[in-house]
């Protein structure tokens, strides 16, 4: 930020907010904020764009807390919809910093939590409400969210929402706000459908748009310092381990394409002594929120991600970005990108593309006219790897316990949110136990003895195998040789019953006992001490002689 940038006081904010931003450093505005507050806090209908990162937040959030001030009992009467969670949490936050002095209320409300503390908090009265499309939806249908009052409606992120999906939802949720209100919509980029959002539900607004003269919104600013190296898959782990060891590295972001992916990193690299954490939709919100916090408080130092998972993550101090897989397009890469090199800082960004990934990468390059189009065949041990990203000599991908000085995930605690519905994100829950069928009903042409009794005793089918002379589920009996195989049927031939003393009897009494709905052999004297007759698979004849 540079020292000819307005002060918050200068833009007419209230003394109140500038006492609380100065309170944490925060004096000067940034582009889109100098653009943003004076027609906002005027009261007009405001579209915002640009890249995520610039101060868009307080763009709205000054503006947004100074027409509230004064705190009131009851219904919100702000409202904010955000695409992510993460984003959700991130504004709130921000929200309660600059408002701290107003006493206003903030709450962010968003799916995987559970119900009963936002409703509690709802109930208890609050000023501002930041949430997820969904979630506010499904409160409002519950009559727990009330938006007759609602004064300031901010849509945050517009393009990212309609990427998820989420246009209808927030067609509807600005269908039950009042119309006299204000609107605030802000977007990196502006396609079409937001446009016409826009112009159906916006006021005569004022569109500003923040760019410096050597930037324009959607493009990587000049400060990052971009590397694309064509990496081996069997490499890729040491490389990243050797990257991650580079002087004057800070906070790291790693992103994946899968879920698996991310997860398999992070526990490669804990394992190779650093402290990294992961974060995407297999984890629930609990674990989601956990790794964040120790990655902002810098007991994690690497944070391993999805695209998805990643939206909304707002975290300064950045300094290297790394793509462990290569972006889908170019909108993707520039999202990436843009975590590292906020506020004026500066950044490094790397990129590990495969042998198939080279057509999407130059597709990438041609968009964004980047110079990067045929990357250097690169492993762990190159030398220029090393010289490219200052990596000291004679490191290997294994973090030295001298240097291990980082908390770790373990040291943040996991807030219980009381999440609803496991999904994959929990520990599964404990087997009903299923009574077995035997019988014909159960197994049909190869019906067997019942082995309840044996089970009651807690042995297993092996067991029960080995006892009884018969094949465990995964092996095959041997035929004796002079016997036949049984009928399609499933019925003894005459030739297996011979020889088959005190058996015989109860196999052709089976039938009707099943019939009658009773176990074969469950009362007779012909029953061992395992209960029911067992049946004996008998292997095919060997063929006579001569």
């Amino acid at each position: 930020m540079h020292s000819d940038n307005p002060t918050f006081a200068e833009l007419g904010t209230h003394p109140q907010i500038v006492e609380a931003l100065a309170a944490v450093g925060i004096t000067r505005a940034f582009a889109i904020q100098e653009l943003t507050l004076p027609l906002a806090i005027a009261g007009h209908d405001v579209i915002g764009q640009a890249r995520t990162g610039t101060g868009k937040t307080l763009g709205f959030g000054i503006p947004l807390l100074q027409r509230l001030a004064t705190p009131q009992a009851g219904t919100p009467r702000a409202l904010i919809v955000a695409p992510t969670r993460e984003l959700a949490v991130q504004v709130t936050h921000d929200l309660a910093t600059a408002g701290s002095r107003l006493g206003l209320r903030c709450l962010s409300i968003y799916g995987g939590r559970a119900y009963e503390p936002q409703v509690t908090a709802l109930r208890q009265g609050v000023d501002v409400v930041v949430g997820t499309p969904g979630r506010l939806l499904d409160l409002r249908e519950q009559g727990h969210l009330k938006l007759d009052r609602i004064e300031v409606l901010v849509l945050d992120e517009a393009d990212e929402m309609l990427d998820l999906g989420f246009l209808p939802d927030i067609e509807k949720l600005i269908s039950l706000v009042p119309a006299d209100r204000q609107t605030l919509l802000f977007s990196a980029t502006m396609p079409g459908p937001i446009v016409a959002l826009a112009r159906r539900f916006l006021r005569q607004p004022t569109q500003v748009r923040a760019e410096s003269h050597d930037e324009h919104p959607g493009i990587i600013p000049p400060a990052v310092a971009q590397f694309a190296y064509r990496a081996h898959a069997m490499d890729k782990v040491e490389m990243l381990a050797r990257i991650l060891q580079a002087r004057g590295r800070g906070l790291t972001m790693i992103f994946c394409r899968t879920k698996r992916t991310a997860a398999k990193i992070a526990d490669d690299l804990a394992g190779r002594g650093f402290a990294a954490a992961a974060v995407h939709g297999d984890l629930g919100q609990g674990a989601r929120e956990q790794a964040l916090r120790a990655f902002r408080k810098g007991k994690v130092d690497v944070l391993v991600a999805t695209d998805v998972a990643a939206r909304g993550i707002d975290i300064e101090a950045v300094t290297h970005v790394i793509n462990y897989q290569c972006p889908e397009d170019e909108k993707v890469y520039v999202h990436r990108i843009g975590r590292t090199a906020r506020a004026g800082a500066t950044g490094t960004a790397v990129t590990f593309v495969d042998w198939d990934e080279l057509p999407r990468w130059k597709i990438i390059c041609d968009v964004l006219e980047l110079p990067l189009h045929e990357p250097p065949e690169t492993y762990s041990t190159s030398a220029h790897l090393h010289i490219d990203l200052d990596i000291g000599e004679n490191i290997s991908g294994v973090l030295p316990a001298a240097q291990r000085v980082r908390a770790g995930l373990d040291a943040e605690d996991v807030e219980d949110l009381g999440e609803t519905g496991r999904g994959r994100r929990g520990p599964k829950p404990a087997a009903r136990h299923r009574p077995e069928r035997h019988g014909p009903e159960r197994h049909g042409r190869r019906s067997m003895r019942s082995t309840e009794p044996a089970r009651a005793a807690g042995q297993s089918a092996e067991q029960l195998a080995d006892e009884a002379d018969l094949p465990a589920a995964n092996e095959r009996a041997p035929r004796p040789p002079g016997t036949r195989r049984r009928t399609r049927r499933g019925r003894p031939t005459e030739r297996d019953l011979v020889g088959a003393t005190g058996t015989a009897t109860a196999l052709a009494e089976a039938p009707s006992a099943a019939a009658a709905g009773d176990t074969p052999g469950a009362a007779g004297g012909n029953e061992s001490s395992g209960g029911a007759v067992r049946r004996r698979r008998r292997g095919r004849a060997a063929p006579s002689g001569g």
